[in-house]
């Protein structure tokens, strides 16, 4: 494999890409560029297709970038090439987070006063890690039901109480 820096004028972006790309996550990945330099060449087939890095590219237009870092991948079949374009995504998408060292991690960047937008969690997620609240619904069993009383039982005076 070898890196190679092409014009991104010459880059084609796959027509039938599934992924889809928001301003605001476009200008995500422009400031992880900017923050972090370009860390993650695009992958294209042998005729400057895109295969992977298509928010990558348009994160580059969007910073006035002429030329950028590709990988060719000239070996795989249409088939591959078209499977490789859609698991690139969705593998990334099947991992999941060890929510302990994410608080640790996000806690110590935020004492380390770093722009922790900058790694893609929004403020409420930040906050949630950091602090460790849990919005989520719960089951019926954490918050009972709204038809069904209980009875509460005070432990000094021994009045009942129905919620």
């Amino acid at each position: 494999m070898k890196i190679q820096e092409r014009p991104i004028d010459g880059l084609i972006p796959y027509i039938n890409n599934a992924r889809t790309h928001t301003d605001e996550q476009v200008a995500q990945i422009a400031a992880s560029i900017k923050e972090f330099g370009w860390t993650n060449p695009v992958l294209v087939d042998g005729e400057n297709g895109i295969i992977a890095g298509h928010g990558r590219v348009l994160a580059a237009r969007q910073l006035g970038i002429n030329k950028i870092p590709c990988i060719e991948l000239n070996h795989l079949t249409e088939a591959q090439r078209k499977a490789y374009i859609l698991a690139d995504n969705k593998l990334a998408q099947n991992a999941g987070w060890d929510a302990d060292i994410l608080s640790l991690e996000l806690g110590a960047l935020a004492e380390m006063d770093f722009n922790l937008s900058l790694t893609g969690f929004d403020e409420s997620e930040q906050y949630e890690y950091i602090n460790g609240i849990d919005f989520a619904a719960g089951t019926l069993d954490d918050q009972g039901r709204l038809d069904q009383k209980t009875p509460i039982i005070c432990p000094n005076c021994k009045h009942e109480f129905t919620t």
